[in-house]
């Protein structure tokens, strides 16, 4: 299968933007965690991040050259540190939701008191004029002065309580125009708890919980994905052919293979250049009964 000769740049491409994200998001929230030494914890979980990382890379590079003991820990550190990054990321997340929403709920909480005072207003309102109406009840029809002398002493408690009431209708009126105006950051949030039939806090949580569960294991899977892909292309290199050849070089046959031969030629040849030798050399005269016979 022919393989995209930039994917695995792409791959680390994504597997560093993803880690370098998760390892932002986590040192900051682990920062806000402990803001009395936000400078020591952004150095120590940094570390920490660039670390297990690394770690992460080296077990499955070495992983059939280590120690058993090493296998364990590393593999340990890796997921405590996932732990610790997902934490982070939470705590950075829910610190951010909280800021953008901290003015709603504070305009929300008005909101309701001012509209359980309304309503305590509203009652004491009855409450007056059912009180004036027994007392007027209870005078002789001829008492008209002293009804009317009641109706004197009550309409003051009347009209400050209307006035009470229409400043609180004003200031409910005010806070609802200030939600509207306020909730568009938090808008999603909302609509979101109204489909779920759900509190705010309530979803929000849940959508942070599934950000943290793919966030930090997909940059540690894609750094590993990375390396793999490394691994890959380096013995695709090594098995391919040189440049200008087409013959793979573990079937390309040796010199002497190609004219039949199982060994190469050279042994014969000193054999032969050894009897051409010989044979050059000059006769000698042997005396022998019954004649003169030569050799070499």
């Amino acid at each position: 299968m022919e393989r995209s000769k930039y994917f695995h740049i792409w791959l680390g491409i994504s597997a560093l933007l993803i880690a370098g994200s998760a390892a932002f998001f986590s040192v900051f929230g682990l920062s806000k965690l402990f803001a009395g030494a936000a400078l020591s914890v952004i150095i120590m979980a940094g570390s920490l991040e660039l670390g297990k990382l690394v770690s992460a890379a080296f077990l499955y590079r070495y992983w059939d050259v280590v120690s058993w003991f090493q296998k364990i820990y590393l593999t340990t550190a890796v997921l405590v540190l996932i732990g610790i990054t997902s934490a982070g990321i939470f705590g950075y997340l829910s610190n951010a939701y909280q800021g953008a929403t901290i003015e709603f709920e504070k305009q929300t909480t008005t909101l309701f008191y001012q509209e359980d005072r309304l309503e305590q207003l509203e009652e004491d309102k009855v409450y007056l004029k059912e009180e004036l109406a027994q007392s007027i009840l209870s005078l002789p029809d001829n008492y008209i002065t002293a009804k009317r002398q009641l109706r004197e002493d009550y309409n003051p408690k009347v009209l400050e309580l209307n006035d009470q009431i229409l400043d609180i209708k004003q200031n409910i009126s005010d806070l609802k125009v200030g939600l509207v105006e306020t909730g568009v950051d938090v808008g999603p949030a909302i609509y979101l708890a109204r489909i779920f039939d759900r509190d705010i806090d309530t979803v929000v949580k849940f959508f942070i919980f599934i950000l943290i569960f793919v966030f930090d294991p997909l940059a540690v899977m894609l750094i590993v994905a990375f390396n793999q892909a490394l691994v890959i292309r380096d013995e695709e290199k090594k098995s391919r052919p040189r440049q200008g050849t087409a013959v793979n070089p573990e079937t390309k046959k040796r010199w002497w293979e190609i004219y039949g031969e199982r060994k190469p030629l050279i042994p014969k040849i000193k054999i032969l250049n050894k009897l051409k030798k010989e044979s050059e050399k000059p006769r000698e005269n042997v005396l022998l009964k019954g004649g003169v016979r030569s050799r070499k």
